[in-house]
């Protein structure tokens, strides 16, 4: 392939995998060199300011990664919204030119058709059918549950990292020796002791 350079990419329009949308639906496609604050600015915009019901993010290959970021920061900055994630894979079309072409000589051209991993996702303020493959539910909010437990709390409980045990505790109890201030001062330690 080093005697080709990349001519042209084209993308498979395929129909959204979603049924019963609403009319006023916004799907962002996001693209590898999108940048997330224009992406985000637009979004929000039009579910704050416009007051759509529900938005598609999509993107294929590469933007996966960015499209599920976009999705994680709408989540948290609305709250209260239902997703559904479906993952599918859209045919890539690449058109290559060869580069050391004879003057007289015909352009050769190679076309290569490659499959990539693609995912759309959509968000709603209205409930969505929670039976239907890739729902998600909304995140609770913080504040206090029905339960009248603090969420926010309960919710980072799992993510907290233990500390590692101090050096004491790591010794047998038979070993652990208790040194009294006085000797703590002449460079006598635990472990001198017998």
């Amino acid at each position: 392939m080093e005697n080709f350079r990349k001519v042209r990419t084209s993308e498979e329009e395929i129909p959204l995998p979603f049924l019963d949308l609403s009319p006023d639906v916004v799907e962002m496609k996001v693209k590898e060199g999108s940048k997330i604050r224009n992406l985000m600015n637009f979004a929000m915009a039009q579910m704050e300011l416009k007051g759509s019901r529900q938005i598609i993010f999509s993107g294929c290959g590469r933007a996966i990664t960015k499209t599920i970021t976009c999705v994680e920061i709408m989540k948290r900055k609305l709250g209260g919204l239902h997703q559904v994630t479906k993952v599918r894979y859209k045919t890539v079309l690449e058109v290559w030119e060869k580069q050391d072409l004879l003057c007289d000589g015909p352009a050769q051209n190679l076309t290569v058709h490659k499959n990539v991993p693609s995912i759309c996702i959509l968000l709603s303020r209205d409930p969505l059918d929670p039976n239907q493959m890739g729902y998600q539910p909304p995140e609770p909010q913080h504040g206090l549950s029905e339960a009248g437990q603090d969420t926010a709390e309960s919710s980072t409980k799992g993510l907290k990292r233990l500390l590692p045990p101090s050096q004491e505790e790591l010794l047998p109890k038979k070993l652990q020796v208790q040194v009294p201030d006085s000797l703590r001062g002449s460079g006598t330690t635990a472990g001198q002791l017998d």
